[in-house]
């Protein structure tokens, strides 16, 4: 019996021992979860845009709203004013988009806000705010296919380089 005994005393030691033991481990490694939020871009300010409602000036919408984000002018013109929410959670982590808002407020040919717009993810918008691209008209051609076509661009380029006229 005495032996019986001593067998559990040192199993509730080492019980006891494993059950703080694994509070401090649960504790640190709760402590490793931080998540790092980054905010990027323009916040909306609701009694800003309501200064700006359809029928404005383009001036009265910079007064009000500031320099937008991006702007394009395929089209009519529109002015950007972007906004991002991006976490990770660990500082060589990649960043993970998890909210983004884009307000588009467009503009007639007089300069007149026509529409007022506000996009988010859930639109399902894709916005490529780092595409060095310019949107153009026409059709894009390699330089083998103008060739092939006879029509004009890089062959008459070549022809002009060889001297016939």
């Amino acid at each position: 019996m005495r032996l019986e005994m001593r067998y559990l005393r040192s199993n509730r030691n080492v019980l006891g021992c494993t059950a703080v033991a694994l509070a401090v481990a649960v504790g640190s490694l709760s402590g490793c979860t931080t998540q790092e939020v980054f905010h990027n871009g323009y916040v909306v300010d609701q009694s800003a845009l309501d200064l700006v409602p359809v029928g404005s000036s383009r001036e009265q919408v910079l007064l009000s709203l500031g320099t937008p984000s991006t702007t394009a002018t395929f089209d009519g013109e529109v002015f950007y004013y972007i906004s991002q929410t991006r976490t990770r959670s660990a500082a060589f982590m990649k960043q993970r988009l998890v909210e983004q808002q884009i307000l588009a407020i467009y503009f007639d040919k007089d300069g007149v806000v026509s529409q007022r717009a506000n996009y988010t993810i859930k639109d399902g918008k894709v916005f490529d705010m780092i595409s060095r691209t310019t949107p153009t008209g026409g059709k894009d051609l390699t330089f083998l296919q103008q060739i092939l076509s006879g029509g004009g661009g890089a062959a008459n380029s070549i022809k002009n380089m060889l001297g016939g006229t």
